[in-house]
C-alpha cells in the first residue's frame, strides 16, 4: 500500500470526481486513476463506484475512508513535528472561515504571516456554513459566534460587539424604538444561519429574546448590511461588519437600553489532538494583529 495511493483515494472521494480530484493534486487523470486502482489492488476491495458522472464510495471505501484520512493526518503531524524540531513553521494547514470575516479582516491579517513563514501550505475555505470542526478535517476553524461545543480548543482571537442598527430612512418612517418592548412593532433583517429568527440581549436578569417581523432573511453578513442601508428593516450586525458604515453616518445605531449578548471571534481545533506550533503561531498572530478592543471597534462608543 502506497501513500500516494491514499491520498489520491481520500481526494477522489471528498471531490467526487477523478477529474477534479487530479486538479487538486495537480496530476493526470491517468496517474491518479492507476494509483486509485493499484490501492484497491494491494487491499483486495473496491473503494470507489464508478459512473462516467460521478464517483462515489462504496461500503468498504466508507470504512476505509476516515482512516486514510488519519493516516495522512499523522503524516503531515510527523513531517510538521520535524520541522518544528528545526525551528521552522511548515506542512500543510487547512482553515475554514466565514466568507464575509474572511474577506473583511482575516484575509489581511493572514497575508503577513503566510508571507512570513513561505513554508506553509495554507489551504483555506471559505463558507458561512457551519462545519464539524471535531472531524479532524480541518486544522483550525474561524467562527464568530459563541462557543458552545466542548470537544474543542479554543482561542479567543478578539471580542465582537454588534448593534442594532437601521438606515435613517427607516427610522423617519417607522420610528426610533427606545426598548425592546418597542422593536414588536418593527421589521427586522435576520441572519438564516443562525436559525431562529430573533435578537439575544443580556439583561440583569438573564437573556431577552426578541422576535421582530421578519423583512428580510439572508445569509450573508454583507447582504445583510445592505439591505439595512436601504432602509429595509433594523439588523443586529457586528462592527466587523457595521464599523466603516456607523462611522460614515449610513447606518445609525438603535439603542434600546439594553446590549446584544456577547459573542468572540474565535480560532478552533479539535480536542485531543495536540495543535501544531503554526496553528498556535497563527493564533497568536491574529490575535496580535486585531487588538483588543479590536481596530474595527475605533470610534464607536
Amino acid at each position: 500500500m502506497k501513500l500516494d495511493g491514499i491520498t489520491s483515494f481520500v481526494a477522489v472521494a471528498e471531490a467526487g470526481s477523478i477529474s477534479e480530484a487530479a486538479r487538486t493534486l495537480r496530476l493526470s487523470k491517468s496517474v491518479v486513476s492507476e494509483r486509485l486502482v493499484e490501492l484497491e489492488r494491494s487491499l483486495g476491495a473496491t473503494l470507489l463506484h464508478r459512473t462516467t458522472r460521478r464517483m462515489s464510495v462504496t461500503e468498504d471505501g466508507a470504512a476505509f475512508l476516515e482512516r486514510a484520512r488519519r493516516i495522512l493526518r499523522e503524516v503531515a503531524e510527523a513531517a510538521t513535528d520535524l520541522a518544528e524540531r528545526r525551528g521552522t513553521l511548515a506542512g500543510p494547514m487547512r482553515i475554514s472561515a466565514p466568507v464575509t470575516f474572511g474577506r473583511l479582516h482575516l484575509g489581511p491579517a493572514l497575508y503577513p504571516f503566510l508571507a512570513a513563514n513561505p513554508k506553509i501550505e495554507m489551504s483555506l475555505d471559505v463558507d458561512d456554513r457551519r462545519v464539524d470542526i471535531a472531524s479532524g478535517v480541518y486544522d483550525g476553524v474561524v467562527r464568530h459566534g459563541v462557543i458552545e461545543d466542548s470537544r474543542l480548543m479554543v482561542w479567543r482571537l478578539a471580542p465582537s460587539r454588534r448593534m442594532l442598527v437601521a438606515s435613517n430612512d427607516y427610522l423617519a418612517r417607522h420610528g426610533m424604538p427606545a426598548t425592546t418592548d418597542e422593536l414588536d412593532a418593527h421589521k427586522g433583517i435576520f441572519y438564516t444561519n443562525r436559525g431562529i429568527a430573533d435578537w439575544r440581549f443580556a439583561t440583569p436578569t438573564g437573556v431577552e429574546i426578541i422576535r421582530a417581523h421578519v423583512g428580510l432573511r439572508v445569509n450573508n453578513g454583507e447582504m445583510l448590511r445592505d439591505a439595512a442601508i436601504a432602509g429595509l428593516g433594523i439588523a443586529l450586525l457586528p462592527l466587523f461588519i457595521a464599523g466603516p458604515d456607523i462611522r460614515a453616518g449610513n447606518l445609525t445605531v438603535v439603542d434600546v437600553g439594553v446590549r446584544p449578548t456577547p459573542e468572540f471571534i474565535y480560532l478552533a481545533h479539535p480536542e485531543g489532538r495536540r495543535p501544531p506550533a503554526k496553528l498556535r503561531a497563527l493564533a497568536d498572530h491574529l490575535k496580535a494583529a486585531f487588538g483588543d478592543p479590536p481596530y474595527w471597534e475605533e470610534g464607536i462608543v
